[in-house]
C-alpha cells in the first residue's frame, strides 16, 4: 500500500444519498430519473445537442463506430499515443487503423500529418484531446470537410476544457466521455455520447436500446416499440447515474481543487525540471485545459524508470502512461513499425505521471515534490 497513491476515488457531494434514492425510487436500470439529470446538466453545460450515458467511455467509442457505419475496409486515422479502446472500437466493425504520431508540445495528434494519411477508403478521423488539452481542432475539421471524412473527439480527458472558447467534445460529428476512476468526475465506470449532429439522434437512441425504438414508445411517438436496427445495451444504471449527478452537482468544486493540484506542482516544480532537463506539461494559450493529470517528460527512458523507482521507495506511486499501439501485437498486424511514430516512441519512454487526485492535500504534493527534488539518478551527460 502505497502512503501516496497515483489515484484515490473520493466522495464529492451527495453520492450515498442519491444511490439510496435512487434505489427508492424503484428505477435502478438505465434511462432512469438520475440518468435524466445527469443528461440536462452535461447538455446544458456543453450545449450539445444530445448526451446520452453509456456503461463506459469504451461503450461510447463502440456506439460512434456504430452510428458511422463503419464496415470491413473502412480505415479510420487515429493517434498512436492512446488507450485502446480508441482504435478497438472501430476494429471491432471491421475497420483498419491509420496510426498518426503525435506534436511533441502538446502530445496531442499532429493535424500536419493528415494529409498524407487520408486516402479514399478514410471514413473517420479520430482525435484525443490528451490530458484535457484541445487539438488543433480548426485545421483537422478543415482537412476533413475538404475530403469528406467525419471527425470524432475521444474527450476521455477533456470534459470541461476549452479550445478557442468552445467545450471540448462539440467539435466532431460525435464524441466520447469517460467516468472512469481515474477521471475528474467519475461514478466508477461510466460514459457518454456527446452528438453534435441531428442525423444521428434518433438512431443512437436505437442501437443503445438493443436495436428497438423503445425510446420513441415512451415519448408515446409509437403504440409498440420492437426490433428496427442493430444494436446492444448501452444504457449506464440509474444507480450509477445517483453517483455521478452527485459528482457534476460538485463540478466547479472539484475542477477547483484540480487546478489547486496542476498548479502546485507546475509552481513548485518549474525550477527543478529546466534544471535538470525535465518538461512539464505545456497548454498553449487558447486552450483551457480540464486539470485531468500532470506529466514529466524525462530526459531519458533510465531516469524515468529510475524516478519511478525512486518514488515508489519513498512509498509514492507514479506511473508511465500509453505504449505505442503502431508497436503493439495488435498494431503490427496492421503495418504497425519502428519508426512510424517517433515522437510517440520517444514520449513513451520518457513520459512518467505524478500522484493526481480530488482529495489530495498540500502534504502529500509537498511530500511528491520533495521526493522529486530527492532524485539524483541523472544520467552524466557530455556537453
Amino acid at each position: 500500500m502505497y502512503r501516496i497513491p497515483f489515484n484515490w476515488p473520493s466522495f464529492e457531494g451527495q453520492e450515498q444519498a442519491y444511490m439510496v434514492q435512487a434505489v427508492a425510487n424503484g428505477h435502478i436500470s438505465g434511462d432512469g430519473p438520475f440518468t435524466e439529470k445527469c443528461r440536462e446538466i452535461l447538455e446544458k453545460q456543453l450545449g450539445a445537442l444530445k448526451v446520452l450515458l453509456t456503461p463506459s467511455g469504451t461503450h461510447a467509442l463502440e456506439l460512434i463506430a456504430l452510428l458511422l457505419d463503419i464496415r470491413e475496409g473502412d480505415e479510420v486515422i487515429v493517434p498512436s499515443f492512446t488507450f485502446v479502446s480508441t482504435a478497438n472500437a472501430f476494429v471491432l466493425r471491421g475497420a483498419r487503423p491509420v496510426f498518426a504520431d503525435i506534436r511533441p508540445d502538446t502530445l496531442n495528434l499532429d493535424e500536419t500529418q493528415l494529409e498524407r494519411l487520408i486516402t479514399p477508403r478514410t471514413r473517420a478521423i479520430v482525435v484525443v484531446h490528451y490530458a484535457g488539452v484541445g487539438c488543433e481542432m480548426e485545421a483537422i475539421l478543415e482537412t476533413a470537410r475538404r475530403h469528406g471524412v467525419a471527425v470524432v473527439e475521444d474527450n476521455a480527458h477533456g470534459l470541461f476544457g476549452t479550445y478557442k472558447g468552445k467545450p471540448l467534445g462539440t467539435f466532431g460529428c460525435l464524441a466520447a466521455l469517460s467516468f472512469h476512476e481515474t477521471k475528474n468526475i467519475t461514478c466508477g465506470e461510466g460514459g457518454a455520447l456527446i452528438i453534435n449532429d441531428p442525423q444521428y439522434i434518433e438512431r443512437a437512441e436505437i442501437i443503445r436500446e438493443k436495436g428497438t425504438d423503445r425510446a420513441r414508445f415512451f415519448r408515446g411517438e409509437v403504440d409498440k416499440y420492437t426490433w428496427v436496427d442493430v444494436g446492444s445495451s448501452y444504457l449506464l444504471s440509474d444507480l450509477l447515474a445517483a453517483f455521478l449527478y452527485a459528482q457534476l452537482e460538485v463540478r466547479e468544486q472539484i475542477q477547483a481543487k484540480r487546478r489547486r493540484i496542476w498548479e502546485y506542482y507546475a509552481e513548485h516544480l518549474k525550477e527543478w525540471a529546466e534544471a535538470h532537463g525535465v518538461r512539464l506539461p505545456y497548454v498553449p494559450p487558447h486552450c483551457q485545459q480540464s486539470y485531468h493529470l500532470f506529466y514529466l517528460l524525462m530526459p531519458s527512458l533510465e531516469e524515468r524508470q529510475a524516478l519511478i523507482a525512486h518514488l515508489k521507495a519513498r512509498g509514492i506511486l507514479s506511473v508511465f502512461h500509453y505504449q505505442p499501439l503502431h508497436l503493439s501485437a495488435m498494431g503490427r498486424r496492421f503495418g504497425g513499425h519502428p519508426g512510424q511514430c517517433p515522437v510517440t516512441e520517444d514520449v513513451s519512454d520518457r513520459l512518467l505521471r505524478l500522484p493526481f487526485y480530488n482529495a489530495m492535500t498540500e502534504e502529500e504534493l509537498a511530500a511528491v515534490v520533495s521526493a522529486l527534488k530527492e532524485f539524483d539518478g541523472w544520467t552524466r551527460r557530455m556537453n
